[in-house]
């Protein structure tokens, strides 16, 4: 059975760079993408309308013809995964689930470290913060940076997109950063770019997620 990855924005191109990063670990993974709301999720009303969006591509999936083995939220905010986890068909078929920043959060801080998250979207930070807290490691999250350019002019040109991350990764490191998560799903190829530019552990959420839901679906046997 496949993992289904979705991807709460509206960009297909984005899904199926997901869909290909997720898949290099060996997974099976088919990608959705929302049928409304935002191009790319940069503020706190845009991931509001993901977790809906989220919500109607589990139904779509449910009613299908093929069982799903696992599922992804495939944006950083997690949008709609709570929601996902408590929904009576998810739980009755024991669907396994997990969000990128769930997964790249558990993944930062094992061993006790200190982390932080290196991003282009500011609007975000409180959501972001929460999103700490609800996996429980708010006391080893030294909090978010970010670049200070334009998302969507940054997630425009690839190159630069780099560079801005790479220096954002240097002000968490200064801050005490062991290790530094690349938050977004947009930003899924810098974040494997940047492994090489940085000696300590930079966090790719979406193998992080791969990595997650494929143990999430061995622990159910």
């Amino acid at each position: 059975m496949p993992v289904l990855l979705f991807n709460p924005n509206t960009n297909a191109e984005t899904t199926a760079s997901m869909v290909d990063i997720a898949s290099t670990i060996g997974l099976a993974v088919e990608g959705r993408t929302a049928a409304f709301g935002a191009s790319m999720i940069v503020e706190p009303k845009a991931l509001a309308v993901g977790a809906k969006a989220v919500l109607t591509l589990l139904d779509e999936a449910l009613a299908g013809p093929e069982p799903v083995d696992g599922i992804i939220v495939a944006a950083f905010g997690d949008p709609g995964l709570a929601e996902m986890r408590i929904h009576p068909e998810v739980v009755r078929c024991g669907i396994a689930v997990c969000g990128i920043g769930e997964a790249s959060f558990l993944e930062a801080a094992a061993g006790g470290r200190r982390f932080a998250v290196a991003t282009t979207t500011p609007a975000l930070e409180t959501s972001i913060a929460e999103a700490v807290a609800t996996t429980g490691l708010s006391d080893l999250f030294l909090g978010s940076f970010f670049t200070p350019s334009d998302p969507f002019s940054a997630v425009a040109d690839p190159a630069l997109l780099v560079d801005l991350l790479s220096d954002t990764v240097v002000k968490a490191v200064r801050a005490g950063a062991e290790a530094v998560i690349i938050g977004g799903g947009p930003l899924a190829r810098a974040a494997a770019a940047l492994s090489s530019r940085h000696a300590l552990a930079i966090i790719e959420p979406v193998p992080a997620a791969a990595r997650l839901i494929s143990a999430r679906i061995a622990a159910k046997g």
